[in-house]
This record gives structure tokens, C-alpha cells and sequence, in this order.
């Protein structure tokens, strides 16, 4: 039953942050005093707002889970480092986006390495390629509640390297939602499938995460040289749907910190560090700690 419970909770945050922009606009809707905003609507049906903070730099980036916001230009590399036992991991993680209009491509790759009593398994993983585009967006008449939601693709390339042998296809949708000048919540979920050979090739699993940031402003708080802190915690999970470990699910957490430099010239860093951890007995199999290390760069 616990493993129920998990999914139950993770589910009922997703579809509450589905739901949030319905039931944002109704309320808007049915306010009386609602002003007539269409001159602030724009793209297919009039979906998209004017307004909208998404791809203004309000979202910071996830570590565990899956970057959502629109990103114009942006390089990115992590490190993350976990334990479990015995059991070292490492996966190092290369990644360029590159925004077209609202739409932002992206492309990874990845290095993972294993060790375990002196037995290393390592290698370059798949090269991942997605997009990923909004088709929905509200903002509130003062602008309080401002919630994008939209849908993306990934593709995992497979390098036939001894972490790396099946092909992933992961359809995805998104919602990021910003309270305030603040508070951000960003949601993923995504159903993976995986084709190829040995026991991975055919799984399919439904995964999906959530990010909850607050940003500290200069006015808040004056660094020297520090645009914005944004606190962060993060939940990662995915539950198999096929083969022997249907059913199960493993959540990871993340509590961390991403720090938004001064630009130097068009270029503005932006730090990164966390502390991975698990949520429930599955994901203890696999991580009992964990650091995440993030550097990016927007130009």
C-alpha cells in the first residue's frame, strides 16, 4: 500500500497543477468585474498571453526533473554524484537549448559510470534531442497567478556503448505556474518507452516530477554580483507500467539552491548545488544520498 499511496499523491499534485489554469480562468471568467483582456491574446484560439512570465527568466532551472521554461539561448553542464551501499554513480550531462519563437529545442549528452567492489561500468549514454512548446497560458487581472501549459517530445539516441543500447520516446506535458514575484511551481509528466534489445528494450514507464522555487531578490537580500537565490526542492518520480516491476515506483527528492550571477558581458552564470535524497523504499534501492551539481550559462 505504500507504493499506492506514493503514486496517489504524486498523481493528485499533477492533476491539481493540469487543473490549475481551468480553474484559474473560470474564476476569472465569472468575476464580474472581469475586464476584457483579448487584446492581450495571441497564437492558435487566442491561447496565449501577452503577459505571461514564461521564457522572462522567472522559472529557474530544475536539477532532477525536466526543464520546462523557454529557453532562448542556454549551455548547460551537471554532475550528479549518488551513493547507494557499495554502489557509486556519476553522470555527467552536457545540454545546449535554443529557443525559435516560443518553441525551445534541446539537445544532451551524457556520461555515466558504475562502480561497485572495484567493477566500473561506464560509457556515453544516449544523445537525447526534444522540443517542447506552450498551448495554454493565463495571467490573472493583477497579475498575481501566471500559469503556462504545454507539451514536449524526447528522443534517447542510442550509442550502443555498454550504458547505452535501447531507443526512448518520451511524449510529455507541462505546467509552469508563478505566484507572485516569488513563488514558481513547475510539473512534468511523461510516458517513456523504450525499444530495443535485453530486458529494458519494451518497458514502459509514466514519469513526472515537480519544482517548487522561491526567489530572493536583491531587495530581499543584496549579495555583491547576485541577481536572484532561488531555494529549491524537487520531486522525481517514475512508476513502471510492464514487465517484472510493474507497478513500482521510485520518488527521489532534491533540496538545493541555484544562484543567478551578474552577466559578464552576454553571458550570465547560473550556479547550482543540491542534496539528492530518497522518498520512499524503492528509491532507496538505488540512491541513500546524493549530491547535484549544475552550471549554466545564458547567452
Amino acid at each position: 500500500m505504500k507504493l499506492k499511496n506514493d503514486s496517489v499523491g504524486i498523481l493528485g499534485i499533477l492533476s491539481a497543477l493540469a487543473l490549475a489554469p481551468v480553474f484559474g480562468a473560470h474564476a476569472q471568467t465569472n468575476s464580474p468585474a472581469a475586464p476584457d483582456d483579448s487584446s492581450n491574446r495571441y497564437g492558435l484560439f487566442n491561447a496565449l498571453d501577452h503577459r505571461s512570465s514564461y521564457g522572462q527568466g522567472a522559472f529557474p532551472e530544475p536539477f532532477l526533473v525536466d526543464d520546462s521554461d523557454l529557453e532562448d539561448n542556454e549551455a548547460r553542464l551537471d554532475w550528479t554524484h549518488t551513493k547507494a551501499g557499495s554502489v557509486t554513480d556519476d553522470e555527467v550531462t552536457a545540454e545546449i537549448e535554443k529557443g525559435f519563437g516560443l518553441m525551445t529545442v534541446e539537445a544532451e549528452l551524457h556520461y555515466e559510470r558504475a562502480s561497485e567492489a572495484g567493477d566500473v561500468v561506464d560509457g556515453i549514454g544516449n544523445i537525447d534531442l526534444g522540443a517542447r512548446y506552450p498551448f495554454y497560458q493565463f495571467v490573472s487581472e493583477n497579475g498575481f497567478f501566471d500559469t503556462t501549459a504545454g507539451a514536449g517530445v524526447e528522443v534517447g539516441i542510442p550509442v550502443h556503448s555498454s550504458v547505452s543500447k535501447n531507443t526512448e520516446l518520451v511524449p510529455k506535458i507541462f505546467n509552469d505556474l508563478r505566484l507572485g514575484q516569488h513563488v514558481t511551481l513547475q510539473a512534468i509528466t511523461g510516458y517513456s518507452m523504450l525499444f530495443g534489445p535485453g530486458e529494458d528494450g519494451g518497458a514502459h514507464s509514466w514519469e513526472y516530477g515537480v519544482d517548487l522555487g522561491y526567489s530572493i531578490t536583491p531587495e530581499q537580500l543584496h549579495i555583491p554580483h547576485v541577481q536572484r537565490i532561488i531555494p529549491l526542492f524537487e520531486m522525481s518520480g517514475e512508476t513502471a507500467l510492464n514487465h517484472g516491476d510493474s507497478g513500482q515506483t521510485s520518488l527521489t527528492g532534491l533540496a538545493g539552491v541555484r544562484v543567478n550571477l551578474d552577466t559578464i558581458g552576454r553571458i550570465q552564470p547560473r550556479l547550482g548545488l543540491g542534496f539528492v535524497f530518497p522518498m520512499n523504499n524503492n528509491a532507496r534501492q538505488d540512491v541513500h544520498w546524493g549530491i547535484a551539481t549544475s552550471l549554466v550559462f545564458e547567452y
